[in-house]
């Protein structure tokens, strides 16, 4: 998921299901001052909504998570279902962020990277690092496992094939190249040919 996803993520349906360890991504947390008063919900990056499968293990994590950090509920306008005419105000509507900060207050983009780097180094991760650098490691961890490019586009949500395959194109693992394949063929048919029929059986 990218980082607007995730600080979007709220403890509801909309957002969960834990029964069938899925999170659906329908909205991101995004900041404009002036047009929204500071924090808002948007729809995520064209093309991106989808479901993400979280796995046996990354449910349990995610669930023993909310139980440790409860959601704080945050008044955040939301534009997922468009964006409202000239003049209109957004809807406004209290939303149980799981992700908030030390005071119940949505993150900024810039918050988080501070608070990123300090994980990092505790962890002993580089320092170049960034929030991104987990959803590349996703995707190659996908394609050196033998994942199909058309199951990595649709864990990504990428919007077409094409921005996959361009994207990583360096990490499917190449191919033996097979020479020669219709000589081969040709010459298996000859052999078959002259070794003519089949005896019958004469017992």
């Amino acid at each position: 998921m990218r980082l607007g996803e995730v600080l979007g993520l709220e403890d509801s349906t909309r957002c969960i299901d834990l029964q069938r360890q899925e999170l659906h991504v329908v909205q991101q947390l995004r900041f404009h001052k002036v047009a929204y008063g500071g924090f808002y919900l948007a729809p995520p990056k064209a093309g991106s909504v989808g479901d993400v499968d979280l796995g046996d293990h990354v449910a349990a994590v995610f669930a023993q998570h909310v139980r440790t950090y409860p959601p704080a509920l945050v008044e955040l306008p939301d534009i997922t279902a468009g964006t409202p005419d000239p003049g209109r105000e957004p809807k406004r509507r209290l939303v149980p962020l799981l992700f908030t900060d030390e005071l119940g207050r949505p993150i900024h983009d810039q918050r988080w990277s501070t608070m990123w780097r300090g994980w990092c180094r505790a962890a002993g991760w580089p320092d170049e690092g960034t929030f991104h650098s987990l959803r590349h490691y996703f995707a190659t961890r996908l394609i050196t496992s033998g994942a199909d490019p058309t199951d990595v586009q649709n864990a990504l949500r990428h919007s077409s094939l094409r921005i996959t395959l361009e994207t990583y194109v360096h990490w499917w693992p190449k191919k033996d190249r097979r020479r020669n394949i219709i000589s081969g063929a040709l010459r298996e048919a000859s052999a078959k040919r002259n070794r003519g029929p089949k005896a019958p059986d004469s017992r």
